[in-house]
């Protein structure tokens, strides 16, 4: 087995396994869940394969299957279901065990146009970095429609993200050469900040959040739709 394989599989089985406990009924959800990540994944998928055409990054022979599909490993495309997956469902877990910790609109609001002050000059002067840019600007996107036009999932996803990023460090971590000989994925780092926390370029942490967010907003808006049928 791969390492990227392992990786996936060992992120994406715990939470698996936890879907059909009694009390949270996680697995209740997939019919909304799913459709979400495969939404998210797609989008990002086509990203992806776009970056790796043009240098952005690349993948590592030595830890992938060598099966690959439009020039990313089947690793890759497994990675946009397993590791969403996991880590939503550390989101739900902690609304359902703490359905009372939640920051206000106000504090929400702060945080926000704190994040645009840092972030849109950022993106803006480093227009020729394709991965600062686009992940960047991608970000600030998405993010303003959470705060503006869907509501309340920030609320907690705020604090959520901060407990998913613990193992998100961990193994993204290994997939950019922590604890390893070479890394997983090479960065090309003429197309990011060349910032690392540890091994992991920063645009990767604002990466995640946009992912997840982005499959959070479509779970609450066919969240919408059910409720009105």
């Amino acid at each position: 087995m791969s390492l990227y394989l392992f990786l996936n599989i060992a992120s994406f089985l715990i939470p698996f396994l936890y879907s059909f406990e009694k009390r949270m009924k996680y697995s209740n959800r997939w019919k909304i869940i799913f459709p979400s990540l495969i939404i998210t994944a797609l989008f990002f998928i086509v990203w992806d394969i776009i970056f790796t055409k043009i240098g952005v990054w690349s993948f590592n022979p030595r830890y992938h299957s060598g099966i690959e599909f439009f020039g990313l490993p089947i690793e890759e495309w497994l990675f946009f279901i397993c590791i969403p997956y996991a880590s939503i469902f550390i989101h739900f877990s902690f609304q359902y065990f703490f359905p009372n910790v939640a920051l206000s609109d106000t504090v929400v609001k702060r945080i926000y146009w704190l994040l645009m002050i840092i972030l849109i000059p950022i993106a803006v002067l480093n227009y020729d970095r394709w991965y600062t840019f686009v992940n960047f600007s991608l970000f600030i996107i998405v993010t303003t429609i959470a705060v503006f036009k869907v509501g309340q999932i920030l609320n907690t996803y705020f604090i959520t993200f901060l407990i998913i990023l613990l193992p998100f460090l961990l193994v993204n971590g290994i997939l950019t050469g922590s604890f390893i000989d070479e890394p997983v994925v090479f960065y090309n780092d003429n197309e990011n900040l060349g910032i690392r926390i540890g091994t992991i370029p920063v645009e990767d942490v604002g990466y995640a959040f946009t992912m997840l967010l982005m499959s959070l907003i479509l779970i609450k808006i066919m969240d919408r739709k059910n409720e009105s049928i």
